[in-house]
């Protein structure tokens, strides 16, 4: 199962984001249910391979954070605290014309620190890929090292159409594909690691390095042949 496949099995376009998701899945496992439909072994597969989909997005588009702006009204500003203390002892006796020219000069100081102070901005788009693309990275890599091909090429694959300008993204799709030649040559699977291979150079044609490993791939693969 390809990411497309997973996304089309969901309702979803490609690039659909986490929360998009999740909610279909949710909308659509509780209407496949087996729970909900006892002895249809057609909604009981269709249920799998919802969830099958669901797990290998999960892997691809992780959750992000994201901070929001403190909404206003909630918290207690200094200029009512101020305002608070500042109150005359007696509630009968107004408060003289020196105490209500002091508090107007508080205010005004306590106004002149809030406007001083940075308020907290939400990331931006840029550094929100930037997030994805470098946990996507970790992730890639732990699927290589674990010998998981298909899951790391999904993974990357997914990465590159969302970010379809980033060179590295680019070089670390490449490698996949390549590495994964390398294992199907190993396998004796030699027309498929034909195809990855030339996938890897298509995909990278500037990478000098890349090039000739891959040439050399080639090699391997005539003397296998």
């Amino acid at each position: 199962m390809d990411v497309g496949d997973c996304y089309r099995l969901l309702g979803l376009r490609s690039g659909a984001s986490f929360a998009d998701i999740k909610a279909s899945y949710r909308r659509l496992a509780q209407q496949y249910h087996p729970d909900i439909n006892p002895g249809d072994l057609r909604a009981k597969e269709k249920f799998i391979t919802l969830t099958e989909a669901y797990k290998l997005l999960l892997q691809i588009v992780p959750p992000i954070e994201i901070i929001q702006k403190p909404s206003p009204g909630k918290d207690t500003t200094l200029e009512e605290k101020a305002t608070k203390v500042r109150t005359p002892k007696q509630k009968s006796e107004p408060a003289s014309a020196d105490v209500k020219g002091k508090e107007v000069d508080v205010k005004g100081k306590e106004k002149e620190k809030q406007k001083q102070q940075p308020q907290p901005k939400p990331p931006n788009i840029r550094e929100i890929e930037q997030r994805l693309k470098w946990k996507t990275y970790e992730q890639l890599q732990i699927f290589l090292k674990e010998r998981r091909f298909p899951q790391a090429i999904a993974l990357a694959e997914a990465l590159a159409e969302r970010l379809p300008e980033d060179m590295e993204v680019r070089q670390w799709l490449a490698v996949s594909y390549q590495i994964w030649g390398r294992a199907l040559i190993a396998q004796k699977q030699l027309l498929k690691a034909r195809i990855y291979l030339k996938k890897a150079l298509k995909t990278d044609p500037n990478n000098k390095t890349l090039c000739n490993e891959v040439q050399r791939d080639f090699q391997s693969l005539e003397q296998v042949f």
